[in-house]
């Protein structure tokens, strides 16, 4: 065991959190509009009485960088603690499918599965990772059959107080950064540096989303408003639930097709 260089910590985050801002834009930018319609429900719009193309267009919005920004986030987090664990126990990159850090402490060989925060997945997710453990260590004993391999579910923040779960064990907030580093403090101590240029990160992502709701907005009134600016609700349900969805506005008064 090393111990834990906080200095490396920051320079690792300061060299490498714009990846974190740039992926934010990036994932605004590959959205459109059309996508997301598909995917949410016009008739809540409805019940809640929305009146306006900019309402619609900013809650789709809203949600999209809320579950994105999630996964970016936690994809940024488990890069640090694999950077972290290699620097203080000699940690590396796992090549086994499911799996995502490997390290050896105390005769044991530990194989890590990173997540966010510890609500993150259902039971057949769950069960899912059972598997990638149970597989990952039979490739593992493959080569050495007395390898004592113990499984981890790592989670970046939050708590879980019964962390044997008889298959695997959870390490949530605290106890995960400090299983990884050694260190109580830890996640504590990557707070200051994670806010590096932050202000000036968040600029950049707040202009593009606004251009991106004023294009959003633009193609929405195109399509789904009539000319008096009133949202076309049958027209958006057409788009969103028919069979055939009109494919402009010359097929905003034509009954939705059936074959």
């Amino acid at each position: 065991m090393n111990p834990l260089n906080l200095q490396e910590v920051t320079q690792y985050v300061e060299a490498n959190i714009s990846d974190f801002h740039r992926k934010r834009i990036e994932s605004l930018n590959s959205l459109k509009l059309s996508d997301v319609l598909k995917r949410k429900n016009p008739y809540l719009y409805k019940a809640k009485y929305v009146l306006t193309a900019a309402e619609i267009v900013e809650s789709i919005v809203d949600a999209h960088i809320s579950s994105q920004e999630e996964t970016i986030f936690g994809d940024w987090l488990e890069g640090l603690a694999i950077f972290i664990n290699q620097k203080v126990y000699g940690g590396r990159k796992s090549g086994i499918s499911g799996i995502d850090l490997e390290f050896d402490l105390d005769g044991r060989r530990y194989i890590v599965t990173i997540k966010s925060g510890p609500n993150w997945g259902n039971s057949k997710q769950i069960e899912a990772m059972k598997a990638s453990f149970k597989s990952a260590v039979r490739t593992l004993r493959t080569s050495n059959s007395q390898l004592n391999v113990v499984a981890v579910n790592g989670c970046c923040y939050g708590r879980d107080n019964k962390p044997d779960k008889g298959d695997f064990f959870k390490y949530c907030g605290q106890k995960f950064w400090e299983f990884i580093s050694g260190n109580v403090n830890l996640f504590l101590e990557i707070i200051e540096p994670l806010g590096h240029m932050a202000d000036q990160r968040n600029e950049d992502f707040l202009l593009a989303k606004a251009n991106m709701i004023n294009r959003f907005v633009r193609e929405f009134g195109n399509t789904f408003c009539k000319e008096d600016g009133a949202i076309n609700w049958e027209m958006l349900v057409s788009f969103n639930s028919s069979i055939t969805a009109p494919k402009n506005k010359s097929a905003q008064k034509k009954k939705p097709h059936y074959n």
